[in-house]
């Protein structure tokens, strides 16, 4: 058992408040000790002395300040993450991930991050520990993390498991709704302690869905077919956030049945609904060629109204508070498509969507 300190150590190491309240409680139980008439005023001195230790043990458990307070969420796999202090030393393991820690205002904690994470633009000096499934286990542990922010459905389970046995703390992150992404912010907010610009960016970012909620989401419900890419032909079904976007905007996912995330499906598929909206975004700023490549199908409703439209990936496919300006992209197309409808009296019919 390790000796109690020195009363001159005690007193350099504790707050003022807490060495006064020491004192005052040994005190008093020293002036009733005597008031009892069972020892001299010297006996009286040695039992104060012989307190205040125990009151130290007693009331140091009771006075915690703060910044001495553990830090306490759950990610998205349902995992306690707690951490002794606000994190210093920060990875992230998804280009998303990269962006939610520079808006939650912790950007100048991070020390690795991962190819493509290129939003801000300062994030593009952080050095990179890896990209997608393939990472570099000896430089995230050489960059002593305190916090590792990984993606629960991006990264490989088995990268997880071995950087939580190697003794890192990893918060998962999951979004499939749009209003999800505040609470993501708050949650890096509180493990990095920034919650005042976290708090103040999920406040805005709230604010801002609510208006496009507000102005488009009751509009005429219109099929919407999204692109992500064309070989393999791919789409998202109604779990993944970009058809919660379609639905921020009244439309409706033709493919919103499917089990998974995001499945490839057949051109005969696609033809088979018939949509009056198809929008891909491809993987860079341009609008990809592909796109055109429906009008071989001159019977699609989307074709027949020249409903082709683009979305730039990163504005509508990253789980960020970006992701707005994307929707408010997509939902003016699918306002351009309504109009079309109008001009031309209703919707284009399926019976030659084969032509």
């Amino acid at each position: 058992m390790q000796p109690l300190r020195s009363k001159a150590v005690e007193q350099k190491t504790l707050s003022s408040p807490l060495r006064m309240a020491i004192r005052r409680v040994s005190g008093l139980f020293a002036r009733r000790w005597r008031g009892s008439g069972a020892s001299d005023a010297c006996g009286s001195r040695r039992l104060e002395q012989t307190l205040q230790p125990i009151l130290l043990i007693l009331l140091s458990a009771l006075y915690v300040s703060p910044a001495q307070a553990e830090i306490v969420v759950t990610d998205a796999s349902g995992s306690r993450i707690a951490l002794a202090a606000p994190a210093k030393r920060i990875i992230s393991l998804a280009p998303h991930i990269t962006e939610l820690v520079f808006a939650a205002g912790a950007g100048d904690k991070l020390v690795g991050n991962v190819e493509f994470g290129n939003y801000p633009p300062a994030a593009r000096s952080v050095k990179h520990v890896g990209g997608y499934s393939l990472f570099d286990l000896e430089s995230i542990v050489a960059l002593k993390p305190d916090l590792v922010l990984g993606w629960e459905s991006g990264n490989p389970p088995t990268l997880i498991s071995r950087l939580r046995s190697m003794g890192l703390t990893v918060h998962l992150s999951q979004t499939h709704r749009i209003e999800e992404i505040a609470g993501e912010l708050e949650r890096i907010g509180i493990l990095a302690g920034t919650e005042t610009v976290a708090t103040a960016a999920a406040t805005a970012f709230r604010q801002r869905h609510a208006r496009l909620a507000g102005q488009f989401s009751q509009r005429p419900s219109i099929d919407v077919f999204y692109q992500i890419w064309k070989q393999p032909l791919m789409t998202v079904s109604s779990k993944q956030i970009i058809s919660d976007a379609i639905r921020l905007c009244g439309g409706r996912n033709v493919f919103a049945k499917l089990p998974t995330l995001a499945a490839t499906v057949t051109v005969e598929a696609v033809i088979e609904t018939n949509p009056e909206v198809i929008v891909a975004s491809g993987m860079d700023e341009a609008r990809p060629e592909w796109l055109d490549d429906w009008k071989r199908w001159s019977g699609l409703a989307a074709v027949r109204a020249n409903n082709l439209y683009f979305v730039p990936p990163d504005l509508i496919q990253r789980h960020t508070p970006r992701i707005l300006e994307g929707a408010a992209m997509l939902c003016e197309h699918l306002e351009t498509a309504r109009r079309k409808r109008g001009a031309s009296g209703s919707a284009t019919g399926r019976e030659d969507r084969r032509q």
